[in-house]
């Protein structure tokens, strides 16, 4: 019989090749740091100057991350980077979610974090998708929340050489929920926020 998590996940090896749904531990990735201030009045910059502050800013961090990049994309070797979003574990998302709920002098309930998971699974919250857990099998993950927000691009070789080089087994997401997925994340940026609603006549 399968099970739930069964249908959610497949456990793949180095060998497989990369596609959408597949979930990368402590990926490498490049950030921007924000700078702390900006001059009012800035500088005459010279030509090579914009190109040496932005890369002043950039910052290598490590993070789990889910590809989103379209199969069929990847299948056909249309790209040659690969968008990813941060997955983190629920845990994770719960510890911050209580760091910045104390922050603005709210109390994080049980009560209130079970309607903030209950409304990240309906759709409620545009920029979130919760993924199931896989609590059992030779990969196991509790439930992720997946960011997008925060959106990398990598190099599929760069992705592709570490999967051989680390040699380890990887969660990939099925069908069809990594679609699922890849909806929310396309209703997230082809949201339309109205200057004005309509006025009811009625």
């Amino acid at each position: 019989m399968t099970t739930m998590s069964e249908r959610w996940y497949a456990v793949v090896g180095p060998e497989v090749g990369l596609t959408q749904g597949d979930i990368l531990v402590d990926c490498p990735l490049l950030e921007w740091e924000t700078p702390g201030s900006v001059p009012e009045e800035p500088s005459p910059a010279s030509p090579g100057e914009p190109i040496e502050r932005l890369y002043k800013l950039a910052v290598a961090i490590k993070a789990d991350v889910v590809v989103m990049t379209q199969a069929c994309d990847l299948e056909h070797g249309k790209v040659s980077k690969v968008v990813l979003c941060p997955c983190l574990p629920l845990s994770k998302y719960k510890a911050d979610w209580e760091e910045a709920e104390r922050a603005r002098k709210q109390n994080p309930s049980e009560k209130a974090w079970k309607r903030v998971c209950n409304d990240i699974t309906d759709g409620y919250v545009w920029n979130l998708f919760m993924m199931d857990s896989k609590p059992e099998g030779e990969l196991c993950s509790e439930h992720r929340i997946v960011d997008f927000h925060s959106v990398f691009t990598v190099p599929r070789a760069f992705l592709e050489d570490l999967i051989v080089e680390r040699g380890g087994i990887r969660l990939r997401l099925l069908p069809p929920y990594r679609e699922h997925l890849s909806q929310s994340f396309a209703r997230f940026f082809m949201r339309v926020g109205l200057p004005e609603n309509i006025k009811p006549a009625w």
